[in-house]
Parts: C-alpha cells; sequence; structure tokens
C-alpha cells in the first residue's frame, strides 16, 4: 500500500500531425495491446483456479486465443505474468490509497493517523474488491523469489507512509511506522484469505477500528 499522493500519473505521447502512412503500425500496436490484454486477463483466471505452480502456459494461451509464440513475444514466460499481475493490482491499490487520502485531506482533515486510516482502509477494501487476484498473492503460491517482491513492497509502502507521521522535532516517527506497517501487513493477509466476504468486510472494520485507536507515547503530545 502507498499513501505517496503526489507521483504524478503517467502520461500517454499523442502525435497530433500523424500522417494516414503511420496509422499501419497504430493498428498493429493495438493489435498487440489487445494480445497483451488477452493473455493477462487469462493468466489472472488460469491463477486464481489453478495455483502459480499449477498452471500450465498451455492453458493460458488457449484461454486467450493466443499463441505460445505470442505469449513469449510479450513476457518473459509464466513469472513474468504473475509479476506483471501483482504490478498492475499495486497500481490499482496505489490509486484508491492516493485518493482515500487526498479526499480526507480536501475535507480539511490534518490528523496523520486519520489519513493514514482513510488509506488503509481503501487498500483493504480494494483487497475485498478483487478478492481473487489479493488471495493469489497471499497464498504464498507465487514464482521463486515472489516473497523477496513482497518484502521490497512492503518496505516501500512503510517509507512512503513515514511521511504522515513526524516526532515533535521534524523526523519520522519509525517506531510507530514499523507497527502500522505490521498491523496492516497482517490486516491484507487475514481479510485475502477468508471466504465469506461480508465477514471479511466486517473485520476490515474492526481491524481499522483498532489501529485507529495506536497511539506512540513517547511522541504524542500531552
Amino acid at each position: 500500500m502507498s499513501s505517496d499522493i503526489d507521483v504524478s500519473s503517467g502520461e500517454v505521447a499523442r502525435d497530433g500531425g500523424a500522417q494516414r502512412p503511420a496509422e499501419a503500425p497504430a493498428r498493429t500496436s493495438d493489435r498487440g495491446a489487445a494480445t497483451r490484454g488477452a493473455l493477462l486477463t487469462a493468466a489472472r483466471d488460469v491463477f486464481c483456479a489453478s495455483g502459480f505452480a499449477q498452471a500450465a502456459v498451455t492453458d493460458i494461451v488457449a484461454k486467450a486465443g493466443a499463441s505460445v509464440g505470442s505469449l513469449y513475444h510479450h513476457f518473459n514466460g509464466k513469472a513474468d505474468l504473475y509479476l506483471t499481475l501483482f504490478e498492475d493490482f499495486q497500481g490499482r491499490q496505489q490509486e484508491r490509497t492516493r485518493e482515500a487520502i487526498n479526499a480526507v485531506r480536501e475535507a480539511g482533515e490534518t490528523d496523520p493517523m486519520r489519513q493514514f486510516i482513510a488509506g488503509a482502509g481503501a487498500y483493504l477494501n480494494g483487497c475485498l474488491d478483487e478478492r481473487d487476484v489479493a488471495r493469489l498473492f497471499i497464498s504464498g503460491d507465487g514464482p521463486p523469489g515472489f516473497d523477496r517482491v513482497m518484502r521490497q513492497r512492503l518496505n516501500k509502502w512503510a517509507r512512503r507512509n513515514a511521511a504522515l507521521f513526524h516526532t515533535p522535532g521534524g523526523g519520522v516517527d519509525e517506531a510507530l511506522v514499523t507497527v502500522l506497517t505490521g498491523a496492516m501487513a497482517g490486516a491484507v493477509s487475514e481479510i485475502s484469505l477468508m471466504d465469506d466476504e461480508d465477514a471479511a468486510r466486517r473485520h476490515a472494520e474492526e481491524i481499522m477500528g483498532i489501529v485507529g485507536t495506536i497511539r506512540n507515547p513517547r511522541t504524542e503530545q500531552r
């Protein structure tokens, strides 16, 4: 999760002076993008149904209506598909978090904990809205080294959220950030693996209610 709300979104280059002979490559590019999207959608379905280890490239290309050659044209293999799905999911989660924090800030909220709760709640809701992929990435059935990727993502999330919490002297409250990061990592795991969606949503609300009561007596103003 990320509360880095100042990251600018990517821009798509446009060529306002394109002439008609340039349209053929554009159509080819569109077809390539469509094939890539179909492969990712198929990979998501196959991974969620079978897990990463049991998923077969042939099943993915058959579901996508593509060829093995086209898969290796767009991706390095099954692991690359998995990691791309993960990064796409994290991108959507970052946007959800950014929008939630922006919304409470625009409403006048200045308390860092309340801002954190807004962003964290949006992230948990994203896990519930996309429970299939959230569960896939939490399950432990990923390509070799994926656990390291998850740790790096968590560390990045912690560094960004650290910007919300400062000591009276202007430093970062590292202890509080560590506690909150650990709490949210556990929350994401728990709600993603729950079978009952309604129960998972109630659990998420209860978790956020408890997290909102956390204070650091070393830095809290009395």
